[in-house]
């Protein structure tokens, strides 16, 4: 039965997108239609999720005002954390991710087109991707980013320590407040393993009151980047929280 879940969830997911990508390329044709290009990959994870009879379940301690502009970070076992924060955080923002996605078949178009890619064997991309991060900031567009840099943890729920630094530079050289989100349980649904297989959870989270910072200059990035992890780890690791 695990197998057959996986596989539907996996033929679901590929035909869902192929119905709405035409809608979604008009969209991202020009600049000020992007934010319909993202809220169709909002509707996109809304059905998706529907469609396998997985509940979502968010602990709003804040709710991002849509009009404010932020650096979301999230923990990252899973990659079912990038179709998650799709749909828990309703803000109009640029994902930060590896440039491999580009590859991917009308997906890969669409990351290219709307988000921030790094390209981890290129020594300027860091640099690049970070400028352009800036950029977006301070164009009025949040940024959601993983700042483990990619799936590191060896043991989830544990995470990968330090986080990188990327997200906090800008977060402080924009003023913006960052947002802990912590993702509970995605690494039970899938696991990243090479025998790949979903598993039934409901899908939880928490999305942190924000850390302010303004008045902090780059003196601060370190102690930013361990509020942010220990926020995010002190859920993941609370005898309370209950995962099932």
């Amino acid at each position: 039965m695990q197998l057959l879940y996986t596989i539907w969830c996996a033929i679901y997911f590929v035909l869902l997108y192929l119905i709405l990508f035409p809608v979604q390329y008009v969209f991202l044709q020009r600049d000020e239609w992007k934010p319909w290009a993202h809220k169709v990959n909002y509707i996109w994870g809304r059905l998706f999720f529907f469609g396998i009879g997985m509940p979502i379940r968010v602990d709003y301690r804040y709710k991002p005002d849509p009009e404010q502009v932020y650096v979301f970070c999230a923990n990252h076992f899973s990659y079912l954390d990038i179709a998650a924060m799709g749909v828990i955080v309703k803000n109009y923002y640029a994902f930060v991710g590896k440039s491999e996605v580009k590859h991917i078949p009308l997906l890969g178009y669409m990351f290219a087109k709307l988000h921030v890619q790094v390209d981890r064997d290129q020594p300027n991309s860091r640099a690049y991707s970070l400028a352009k991060s800036i950029r977006t900031l301070a164009a009025g567009r949040s940024i959601m980013i993983f700042p483990e840099g990619g799936i590191r943890a060896k043991h989830p729920p544990k995470m990968h320590h330090p986080f990188k630094d990327g997200a906090f530079i800008m977060a402080i050289q924009q003023q913006v407040p960052v947002v802990p989100i912590t993702l509970l349980n995605n690494y039970k649904i899938l696991p990243d393993t090479k025998k790949v297989r979903f598993h039934w959870y409901p899908l939880r989270a928490v999305i942190h009151p924000p850390i302010a910072t303004a008045g902090l200059t780059q003196e601060n990035v370190e102690w930013l980047k361990e509020e942010t992890y220990r926020i995010i780890d002190a859920e993941l690791t609370s005898k309370q929280t209950v995962i099932a």
